[in-house]
């Protein structure tokens, strides 16, 4: 009689807890041998192929390709013994442990437990750390059919989704029998027993932390409130949560800075740098829009906005604050200059309001203006990106093939990695060092 054995998603390895189905390498009703690949799952590391310990005919499969499963939930069921056509029937006993079967760990056995999981099911294969009471073990070839209680926290082994999992318990002393598990079914995950670890770690250095001291250090104490613990907390989590990296090039600002001369010697209001670059900014952000965007934690989603709210730092009395100018992109550089002036005014004065300090979706920096050349800024949480520019100084430069002196400005870009790689953050800044170097081009672009 043919019984049927369910194979779950196996532990792929380095805390990866959950896999996404590319392709089902079988059919139901197919003939499957031991160790066969069965499916193709791509995780965060990798596209793994799993193979399947049992041989046997495929039963069921679960999970469309494109579902995400989480390790520990069931991948398919095969039907092994009499009515499987294979003489593989049995299982390998192999071990599913990182990405494929290999041979079990030393003083290991393969056990069934005997209570069914579901209706019309029997539980998948647990491993044991150490030899069981023959009562309490069975056989893992099909015709054999010794009973075996169902593990308890008091008696017999404790269900965990791999040997190495157990190993880690096993090698930091930590007692399985304590925990419950969030797999399905209470399976022990990697994640349970890392979690209880902590939770040790945490008591122990807790009991060995020496009491506090009578008196204080003597120093000044500054609340840690307001603008600047405001500021405190969102550059924090802008640094817990965005995996940022920085680009940066050195441009000729010569002609940028030429081309302004002349705007501001025709009769109208004076065109400010800020402006300009921010114009260049917008321009950017429209062929690489993906800089323009910000990553949905929850939903594990990167959303792609079609406005540009440009933020731009200002330093004030009370500390650092970014005002934003709503529809920059909508904006020209007489309109850009107006707001730039009216929002600066206003956060010197301090009566900047929440609406204009919020909602912005990316920042630019002219940290020139405290006269450094360059520096790596910390991103606007929740942005994906920030543009950088240095002080405009006197260089020498090679200009048309000869050195000459010319007005260079220093130039970066950082930017969330989650949202983009390094070629769009790349092309974004090459394209405004292209326009600070020769402003037509930004004309030919628009």
């Amino acid at each position: 009689m043919a019984q049927v054995l369910e194979f779950k998603l196996p532990d792929l390895g380095e805390g990866l807890t959950e896999a996404v189905i590319v392709t089902w390498l079988v059919q139901v009703g197919e003939v499957v041998a031991i160790d066969q690949p069965v499916v193709e799952v791509e995780t965060a590391k990798a596209m793994v192929e799993v193979p399947c310990p049992y041989g046997g005919v495929v039963t069921a499969r679960f999970g469309e390709e494109g579902t995400e499963l989480p390790v520990g939930a069931p991948l398919l069921t095969v039907a092994v013994g009499e009515a499987a056509t294979v003489p593989e029937a049995e299982g390998s006993g192999n071990v599913l442990v990182g990405y494929g079967t290999g041979a079990p760990p030393a003083r290991r056995r393969r056990i069934r437990n005997a209570a069914p999981e579901r209706a019309g099911g029997t539980a998948g294969p647990v491993t044991a750390p150490e030899p069981v009471p023959q009562a309490a073990v069975t056989a893992t070839a099909p015709h054999a059919h010794v009973p075996a209680p169902a593990p308890t926290l008091t008696d017999g082994p404790v269900p965990v989704i791999s040997p190495l999992v157990r190993r880690l318990a096993r090698d930091n002393n930590l007692d399985l029998r304590g925990l419950s598990g969030s797999g399905p079914d209470g399976l022990i995950l990697r994640a349970d027993v890392e979690d209880a670890l902590r939770v040790s770690a945490a008591r122990a250095a807790t009991l060995r932390t020496p009491p506090a001291a009578s008196t204080a250090p003597s120093g000044t104490r500054t609340p840690l409130k307001g603008i600047r613990g405001a500021v405190a907390d969102k550059l924090s989590r802008s640094r817990r949560e965005i995996p940022d990296a920085t680009c940066w090039v050195d441009a000729d600002a010569t002609e940028l800075m030429r081309a302004r001369t002349v705007m501001n010697a025709a009769p109208g209001p004076r065109i400010s740098l800020l402006a300009l670059l921010a114009r260049i900014c917008t321009a950017a952000l429209a062929r690489h829009p993906e800089l323009n965007s910000y990553v949905d934690v929850e939903a594990r989603e990167i959303v792609r906005l079609d406005h540009v709210h440009l933020g731009f730092a200002a330093q004030t009395d009370r500390g650092l604050v970014v005002p934003v100018v709503k529809d920059a992109h909508t904006r020209d550089a007489e309109s850009l200059t107006a707001e730039f002036a009216r929002l600066t005014e206003a956060a010197h004065a301090g009566s900047l309001t929440p609406a204009e300090l919020t909602g912005g979706t990316f920042t630019l920096n002219n940290y020139g203006v405290f006269g450094v050349d360059g520096s790596t800024p910390i991103i606007n949480h929740p942005e994906a990106a920030m543009l950088g520019v240095g002080r405009i100084t006197p260089k020498p430069w090679v200009h048309e093939g000869e050195l000459a002196v010319r007005q260079v400005v220093q130039l970066s870009l950082t930017f969330d990695h989650r949202v983009c790689d390094g070629g769009t953050a790349g092309g974004f800044l090459r394209y405004v060092a292209d326009c600070v170097e020769q402003p037509s081009v930004l004309l030919r672009t628009l």
